[in-house]
């Protein structure tokens, strides 16, 4: 992106992408809950799908980021995959005003976003 005002255009795509990819996060975890009250799933099988849910979307923004943007594609699907994980941070601690939920898995989650995010730009 050489023309002007290309820096804010590739942050906005990347914003859009992240709206996106919680836009899929959403409805994959409105899905579960369905399942979970149908089928009565346990909890490992619940938090194995948060996990894949989680890579899967950051996956989408990474791919979807570096698609558009053509060079660095590995560093703007780390870049979404890092906004992801923050936003989800803050939204943790302005609900739960701690970082409960995340607390326990915070390393692993920021990697699994971070990972799933790179791979997604590396293969887009």
């Amino acid at each position: 992106m050489n023309r002007k005002g290309g820096g804010s255009a590739a942050i906005l795509f990347l914003l859009k992408c992240l709206l996106l990819s919680y836009l899929l996060t959403g409805a994959c975890l409105m899905l579960l809950a369905l399942l979970l009250y149908k089928l009565r799933l346990s909890e490992q099988i619940v938090s194995i799908a948060i996990i894949v849910i989680y890579v899967a979307a950051v996956f989408l923004a990474g791919f979807l980021a570096g698609k558009r943007m053509k060079n660095r594609r590995f560093l703007w699907g780390l870049a979404a995959g890092l906004a992801y994980f923050g936003i989800m941070v803050l939204v943790s601690l302005a609900v739960n005003h701690s970082l409960r939920g995340l607390d326990t898995h915070f390393l692993s989650t920021l990697i699994l976003c971070a990972a799933g995010g790179m791979l997604g730009g590396m293969l887009s």
